[in-house]
């Protein structure tokens, strides 16, 4: 069984990977596979190497390829790992983008390496607790190629927020009812932001699923009597009606 948690650590700074690669040389859990201090190299290396690592620490600022590209092309490729944002850049809508895939944790430099370890050794324990059989469906790769195929871009704030909504109500058995009294609250709070917010962008989500989404599985999806012409589907039809899809084809189990 494997026990080590390995890091691929991508960050501009070669005095800062040096001393990361030093803190933690003689750790019993935490190996440092590789720093890479250039961003088109680091994500060459990630593709080049995908099984050599369970996380990638990395700031967004990088040389060559920043790390919200790295971030998209992990996602074009599912490529899926453990990510650490460490960064000094305070962006709102940069680091909501970053979270649009799925980030683990922030952390801001300059980095305490004792709060890096445990974030790693919490990462590690999630891994060994959510190690599940063949049998279960990948939820977060099939619930991102639905929505691509929907036209749904990852880089649009709503997105991230149908994902959310999508496992809410799976687990909820679907109840349409509550999803402005309960989901979007939940959401919101998830994500530090408002009720009303996560309503306009899977709102705007939506409006950009039905202009430039795969008309077939549209039709397929939300009825044969869609056209150019007919209403789009509310908030709630549309993301109960994507857990209603993924639970028949798919048997997904959730944590």
């Amino acid at each position: 069984m494997k026990n080590n948690i390995r890091v691929l650590v991508l960050d501009s700074n070669e005095s800062l990977t040096k001393d990361i690669e030093k803190y933690f040389s003689s750790h019993e859990v935490i190996k440092v596979v590789a720093c890479i201090n250039d961003g088109e190299e680091g994500l060459s290396f990630i593709i080049n190497n995908p099984d050599s690592f369970d996380v990638i620490l990395m700031d967004i600022i990088l040389p060559n390829l920043d790390g919200l590209f790295i971030l998209s092309e992990l996602e074009k490729r599912r490529i899926h790992k453990n990510i650490i944002i460490s960064t000094n850049f305070r962006d709102e809508k940069v680091l909501a983008e970053a979270n649009s895939f799925g980030i683990d944790y922030y952390m801001l430099k300059p980095l305490n390496f004792m709060s890096l370890e445990r974030r790693l050794m919490a990462i590690n324990l999630k891994t060994k607790n959510t190690n599940k059989s063949n049998k279960v469906f990948n939820q977060d790769a099939i619930i991102t190629d639905l929505l691509h195929n929907l036209g749904i871009p990852s880089h649009v704030r709503g997105y991230q927020y149908i994902k959310e909504g999508i496992l809410i109500v799976y687990r909820s058995n679907n109840q349409m009812a509550y999803i402005t009294k309960d989901v979007y609250p939940e959401i919101a709070r998830k994500y530090d932001t408002t009720a009303t917010r996560v309503e306009r962008a899977i709102r705007h989500a939506i409006e950009i699923s039905w202009n430039r989404g795969d008309i077939n599985l549209m039709e397929s999806i939300f009825g044969n009597s869609l056209n150019v012409n007919r209403d789009k589907p509310t908030n709630s039809e549309y993301i109960v009606t994507l857990a209603d899809k993924l639970k028949v084809d798919n048997k997904l189990v959730f944590n």
